[in-house]
Parts: C-alpha cells; sequence; structure tokens
C-alpha cells in the first residue's frame, strides 16, 4: 500500500479527551474516531489489526473443535425473562421496543440466545460435546465509557458456548478453552496470565480470567514470578487427550494469580517465595465460565441421557474482547515514539521509506523492493509522500510496524539499504548484491 494512497489522518498531538496510552495513540495514528461516547469507527490502520487478532481467535477456536456460527444483535427480551436476566442485568443492558411493541434489547452477551437455539437442534447425548462461537458486536451501556476501545460501549466480542451431558464432560470443554486461550494470546505476543475470577452477571461455578500486565490495567494483580519462566507457546496439543489438556491447566493453576477481588494476602505470602512476589495492574482481554445448567433448565434446554432419561446440558461461556485486546496490545507493547506492534498483529509488517521523493534512483529502488516484497507475500506501507525525512520515521515510529526500510540517494551511491527492527532500535546496512538486486530483502527482515 501506498502512504500517498492511503487514508491516516495522523495527528501532531495527543488528543485532550484521551487518557491513556493506547486511547491517544490509536486517535493520533488515525486508527479510529470517535463517533459517541464509547462508539468508534474503526478507520483502515485500526481495522486491519482488528481483523489480523480477529482471524487469530477465530482460528485458535477452529483448533479446539469450536464451530463458527452467528447470531443477530438484537435479541428478543422474552428469552432473557425465562433466565431471569431480564431485569437483573441492569441498565447496562440496552432495553428496546420495535413498531409492535415488543421488548428487544441489544445483545451485551448470549448464553439465552444459544441454549435455546441449541435446544431446538440437539435431542441426544450423542450428539454431545458442541461447543458453537461467533464473533460479534456487543453493546454495554457503560455508565462512563472512557479510555477509547478499553471501556467503550460498543465492541466486537468472541463468545463461545460449550454444552455437554454432564459436569465431568463440561469441565474438558472448559479445560480445552483455557488452553485455548494460552494458545491465542501466546501467538499476539502476549502472556495472559489466567486468574481465579468472580462470576458476575454471567453466574456459575467456575470462572477464570486473562490479564496482561500494563501499567494503566484497570485490576491490581499479585501473582507469581515463574508465570514469565514458562515457555507459553509450547501448546501443540492434542485437545482430545483429557490428561494432557488437564496437566496444562494444572500447571498454570498451582501458581499464586489473583486480582484485586480474589487476592489472600496470607495465602500469597505462603505460596510465593519473596523474591518471587510480583504485583502491578493488569487488563482483562478474556474470560471463561463454567455455569453447568443455570441456562439450560429454565430454558428447557434438555437431551436424552445413556440411560434414556431426560437430563439438562452443562454448559460454560468463553468471551474474548477482540476490539479491547487492540488497545491492551498497545498498552503493554509501546514507547515514547508511538506503537510497537507485535509482527502477528502487526496492520503492515514493513515501513518502506523513501528519504527522497523524485530522485530516480531512489525512486527507482524503492519500487523494486516494494513490489519484490509484496511478491513474496509481505506487507509494505510504502512512504512516498514528498516530506521530509525526520517526519517521516517519526510517523513510522509513531504506527510502529515490526521493520523500516529506509532507503536514500546517499546509501544507494554507496550500495547500501538500511534495515531497522522497530523493537529493539537495531539497524542493519545491507547492500543490493546480497539482496540479490532486492529480491531476497525479505531474508534480512527477520534479524
Amino acid at each position: 500500500m501506498r502512504l500517498s494512497h492511503y487514508f491516516m489522518p495522523i495527528l501532531r498531538d495527543d488528543p485532550k479527551e484521551a487518557e491513556i496510552v493506547s486511547h491517544k495513540l490509536m486517535l493520533r495514528c488515525g486508527m479510529i474516531r470517535q463517533e459517541a461516547a464509547g462508539s468508534y469507527s474503526w478507520l483502515p490502520m485500526g481495522f486491519r489489526v482488528l481483523k489480523k487478532i480477529e482471524q487469530i481467535v477465530r482460528e485458535e477456536q477452529d483448533r479446539a473443535g469450536a464451530i463458527e456460527v452467528l447470531m443477530p444483535t438484537i435479541q428478543p427480551a422474552d428469552l432473557w425473562r425465562k433466565s431471569g436476566r431480564y431485569d437483573a442485568y441492569g441498565k447496562e443492558m440496552l432495553r428496546i421496543k420495535d413498531r409492535h411493541d415488543r421488548d428487544m434489547l441489544y445483545g451485551p452477551t448470549n448464553e439465552e440466545m444459544i441454549t435455546d437455539i441449541f435446544r431446538q437442534g440437539v435431542q441426544s447425548y450423542k450428539d454431545l460435546p458442541r461447543n458453537l462461537y461467533h464473533i460479534q458486536w456487543k453493546f454495554r451501556d457503560e455508565v462512563r465509557p472512557r479510555f477509547g476501545v478499553m471501556r467503550g460501549r460498543e465492541f466486537l466480542m468472541k463468545d463461545a458456548y460449550s454444552f455437554d451431558v454432564s459436569r465431568e464432560a463440561g469441565q474438558h470443554s472448559y479445560n480445552k478453552m483455557f488452553v485455548s486461550y494460552l494458545r491465542t494470546f501466546a501467538r499476539m505476543g502476549l502472556k495472559a496470565v489466567p486468574m481465579r475470577a468472580e462470576t458476575g452477571p454471567i453466574g456459575g461455578e467456575d470462572s477464570h480470567e486473562f490479564l496482561i500486565l500494563a501499567e494503566t490495567g484497570e485490576s491490581g494483580v499479585y501473582f507469581d514470578r515463574d508465570f514469565f519462566d514458562m515457555d507459553w507457546s509450547a501448546f501443540d496439543i492434542d485437545y482430545d487427550d483429557v490428561a494432557a489438556v488437564v496437566k496444562v491447566v494444572d500447571d498454570f493453576t498451582s501458581k499464586y494469580a489473583a486480582t484485586d477481588e480474589k487476592h489472600d494476602p496470607a495465602e500469597f505470602e505462603k505460596r510465593v517465595s519473596e523474591s518471587h512476589r510480583l504485583a502491578g495492574r493488569g487488563i482483562e482481554v478474556g474470560h471463561i465460565f463454567f455455569f453447568g445448567t443455570k441456562y439450560s433448565e429454565p430454558l428447557g434446554c434438555e437431551v436424552q441421557g445413556p440411560d434414556g432419561k431426560k437430563v439438562p446440558v452443562h454448559s460454560g461461556s468463553y468471551g474474548i474482547g477482540v476490539s479491547r485486546l487492540v488497545g491492551g496490545i498497545i498498552e503493554a507493547s509501546h514507547d515514547a515514539a508511538g506503537i510497537i506492534w507485535p509482527e502477528p498483529v502487526a496492520p503492515f509488517k514493513v515501513g518502506l521509506i523513501n528519504l527522497k521523493v523524485g530522485d530516480a534512483d531512489t525512486d527507482a529502488a524503492c519500487l523494486n523492493i516494494y513490489k519484490a516484497l509484496e511478491g513474496k507475500g509481505v506487507e509494505v506501507l510504502y512512504d512516498d509522500r514528498d516530506d521530509r525525512p525526520g517526519a517521516k520515521f517519526a510517523v513510522m515510529d509513531l504506527i510502529g510496524l515490526p521493520y523500516q526500510v529506509i532507503v536514500g540517494p546517499r546509501g544507494l551511491k554507496e550500495d547500501k539499504i538500511e534495515i531497522k527492527n522497530r523493537k529493539t532500535g537495531a539497524r542493519k546496512t545491507i547492500t543490493v548484491q546480497e539482496a540479490g538486486d532486492y529480491r531476497n530483502i525479505s531474508d534480512f527482515i527477520e534479524y
């Protein structure tokens, strides 16, 4: 993509209304624009990141055996009355009436609807287990929406729902999502620590939330330093192997980790040596619940059990804040100059900087590099604008692409191209000959 053709409205200064780093940087980089309190339009740069995160979430859900569906955003109130949550949920739920004066609501979550769908489609334990998920926009009427996409009213969420014939089978479904979440966040370059959590309005018996560390996190967190010594990426696992899945869950839950709500200072001191005690702030990016028959019983979701008798299904729900992750990643990965995107979620992998637009040799070299990288499937944002080099460097550092390829007339006279690693700041100079007339320049990006 040529930057001269792209829509990326950069702001020079931090917006006054933004309180935290991610909100400031997302507005400055032209990733989002506020349309109403807690409601944002996603502009091209932000939308690319959002879709990258969404795709990683989708791939890991599919890998764990979940099946994608899509439910409507507007739901009938009757289902929520049957479960008892219509009045209990509170003012965060946007209640509306249609033209026929029927009570409707803009879904904040989907336990009732998916349970009703499943009730009509499955009759026997032989059709279990099943896990259905969708990635859908939600609305919760926050009293005070703030912090940009971190605490908005409208947000993109992945929510999955498991259905099992028994509590024991349901536990395996819960454990699979636990491991799947570890894999999902690790693929994004994050270490999201699982912590036992309150169930809140969802209800249920078991609950864990996954938090990434950031100074601006909304929750205080206390945990064992050993979490950071674990290999978070080594989850090449057979999800049908119950024992293997349990082992991963046990490894992560055996270490102390708690938010303010669940923190027990005495237990913390007893279980964790002083040198390994860490405390900080955390941002919740995922939450899983197992609530058994909380929704299946009032909604009549039953299957025929092995003995021929009807039994209510046991369920869990599993959420990931897809849009919230965009802000959360920025909070966890930035510096004074701007964003530092982990490569898997970066909007582009490479920022190609032409230091002197209009110089025939520099233009030709940049065009050849641009074509060579794109030909190898590398996503490139080519700054072909006629602007000062300093301004171009500032923009590239601000938007935080993993690598910068810098081309100027002075370097080309010496047959040199510079590559910068945005995360480390390390710079490497290569020759045109080394790059094979630019055809192999992608080989020098990974360093």
